[in-house]
């Protein structure tokens, strides 16, 4: 099959109802044939598509370190280069996949989630674009709900977002911080229980309807005030 025929039939597989299954076919594969397809997908204006493609590369990744770690490796690089103002382009999707890949992946979150996390640090490779801060805030949280402890240092970035005017960055950043919640922050995301701004955000393999107040009720539910921990 060549590379065009190979696309076409990654992208039916990607909008199949039952994407489990599709995850498993894409494994049958290569990892290399399946890459350069799923990198094609982060353009799509299908929000559908573009999520799904995001969360198979994180499968195929993951996969490929487990037999090609070096190989695995190109990929991370690549999403980097994606994201660097001399590969003259714009990297959607970068920040998500790498998010996705280091939350499913052992080895390569210990060597690139402090990449992954100098994308929201002003004093690291901050990532201006509105549209990338929304991807670079939801793959710090995909990493920090998977492996907080490894996630932990965002705690001090997150919350410059909290006030943003766009809810999809106050949402996102909320929801990430939620796992590595410091008593510190506790008081800016509480100001934020009554902030009903709607957002859609990918979480359990697929978008959902939900509000920046539902997403700060969530976030401290993971670390009570004291008294309400007590019986």
């Amino acid at each position: 099959m060549g590379n065009r025929g190979r696309k076409a039939t990654i992208r039916q597989l990607l909008l199949e109802e039952n994407f489990e299954t599709t995850l498993e076919v894409l494994l049958q594969l290569p990892g290399r044939q399946a890459v350069n397809p799923l990198f094609s997908f982060f353009y799509s204006g299908d929000e559908r598509l573009r999520w799904r493609a995001v969360a198979a590369m994180g499968v195929v990744v993951s996969h490929l370190a487990d037999t090609s770690l070096e190989s695995a490796r190109v990929v991370m690089r690549r999403l980097m280069w994606n994201l660097n103002d001399e590969s003259g382009g714009i990297g959607w999707g970068s920040p998500e996949a790498m998010g996705e890949i280091t939350a499913l992946h052992d080895r390569l979150a210990k060597e690139f989630s402090g990449i992954l996390i100098s994308y929201i640090d002003p004093n690291g490779n901050f990532l201006e674009h509105e549209l990338l801060q929304r991807g670079s805030l939801w793959g710090v949280g995909r990493l920090a709900h998977a492996r907080p402890l490894l996630a932990k240092s965002a705690c001090s970035f997150l919350p410059a977002f909290y006030e943003a005017p766009d809810p999809y960055l106050r949402g996102t950043a909320i929801w990430a911080t939620g796992p590595i919640l410091e008593t510190r922050v506790r008081s800016l995301i509480e100001r934020r229980l009554a902030d009903n701004a709607p957002l859609r955000i990918f979480r359990q393999m697929r978008m959902t309807p939900t509000t920046v107040a539902e997403l700060a009720a969530e976030a401290l539910a993971f670390h009570p005030r004291q008294s309400e921990a007590d019986p």
